[in-house]
């Protein structure tokens, strides 16, 4: 079954509540497309449309993208692409000099 793609009002929900859990209010803004004249801001209408935009092309040319791999088959390797070789080291200078030494 091939999924369809959100309507503007599912997008707008999205939206709204993935900007509310990181504390960003959308109805600070000024309503409609227009902006505010002392402050420069954007009106809610001008975001929201920006943002749909933005989450119906790159989002899913992000999600779609894979590391390259030359496996052995010459395909990307889901397993061996999910696993981090190393860990992140806060000071890697001294995480090289102590596995070189």
């Amino acid at each position: 079954m091939p999924l369809t793609p959100p309507t503007d009002a599912e997008l707008d929900t999205m939206i709204r509540a993935r900007l509310a859990s990181l504390g960003i209010d959308l109805n600070q803004l000024p309503a409609g497309t227009a902006s505010d004249p002392e402050t420069g801001s954007p009106g809610q209408a001008s975001v929201l449309a920006s943002l749909r935009s933005f989450m119906r092309t790159t989002v899913a040319e992000l999600s779609a993208y894979q590391l390259p791999f030359a496996g052995p088959a010459g395909s990307a390797d889901p397993a061996l692409l999910s696993q981090q070789a190393v860990p992140p080291a806060l000071y890697p200078s001294i995480d090289t000099a102590r596995r070189t030494a």
